[in-house]
């Protein structure tokens, strides 16, 4: 099949960009017998490449964010003949993380939107950068080593981060990040999706059905659009803008029979 005709059974325009340029990727890792890295890749971005190589039969695909449970992460295409440790020294070069060490008196003033929004200002794009850790002391940002120096030295002109220290270190010395949760209930009519939703991103129901409709809403890392969706026990709902949450326990009924939830929610 041609990559037109591969294309052309993708209905959105972003969607066929992506798979465009992927399959670009695998032919100059083909052509070349090198290996190849795309940018970095949202929840939605990589669910859709995933299901795309298993259509057109490809394996030689790693994906890697810099640590375990990333969420962003790039997409690395290799030849037959390397072997995957050598694909994962490939990525260890060209990956880096830019450490922000924050003064003193400026410690646990910025959270994960500061960050972001320093490097929106900045006019770096969304794909040119992995996940954000954020610590009580700054920040370990996850970038390729072609965006790194120039972010860093740009971050500095920041305001915010005037008078902080910004270094481009090795991917390796990433800090893991500081896993916080708290407990929540909700109460809900059923375990449909958009309840659950609606619940959790605290809009109407309507509002939760749109938050579906524009893509944001992953159950277990796949992308769900689905309002009537039944959610169980032990599944991680990540609303993009709004957080990840998992359903840790049915915990009964109310009178009128509504669904009591409990809910831990990442922060």
């Amino acid at each position: 099949m041609q990559k037109v005709e591969i294309l052309n059974e993708y209905k959105k325009q972003d969607d066929k960009i992506l798979l465009s340029h992927i399959l670009d990727k695998i032919e100059i890792s083909k052509k070349k017998q090198e290996i190849q890295i795309t940018d970095f890749l949202d929840m939605y971005q990589i669910v859709l490449v995933r299901n795309f190589l298993k259509k057109i039969n490809f394996g030689e695909i790693i994906f890697n964010g810099g640590f375990e449970n990333s969420e962003r992460k790039v997409a690395i295409f290799y030849p037959e003949n390397i072997e995957e440790d050598e694909v994962s020294q490939e990525f260890l070069k060209k990956c880096k993380i830019i450490r922000i060490t924050l003064p003193e008196e400026e410690k646990g003033k910025y959270v994960h939107r500061n960050y972001l929004g320093g490097i929106i200002k900045l006019g770096i794009k969304r794909e040119k950068v992995g996940d954000i850790l954020v610590f009580e002391d700054g920040a370990d940002i996850v970038v390729k080593e072609e965006t790194a120096q120039i972010l860093a030295d740009e971050l500095k002109t920041l305001t915010r981060f005037s008078n902080s220290i910004i270094q481009v270190k090795e991917i390796l010395e990433i800090r893991k990040p500081e896993i916080k949760k708290e407990e929540i209930n909700i109460i809900v009519p059923s375990l449909r999706l958009d309840n659950i939703v609606s619940d959790l991103a605290r809009t109407s129901r309507n509002k939760a059905v749109q938050i579906l409709n524009q893509e944001r809403v992953f159950v277990n890392g796949q992308n769900e659009t689905k309002p009537s969706k039944n959610i169980k026990v032990n599944d991680i709902i990540t609303i993009r803008g709004k957080g990840r949450f998992v359903i840790k326990e049915n915990t009964g009924t109310t009178r009128s029979g509504r669904i009591i939830l409990k809910i831990e929610k990442f922060v």
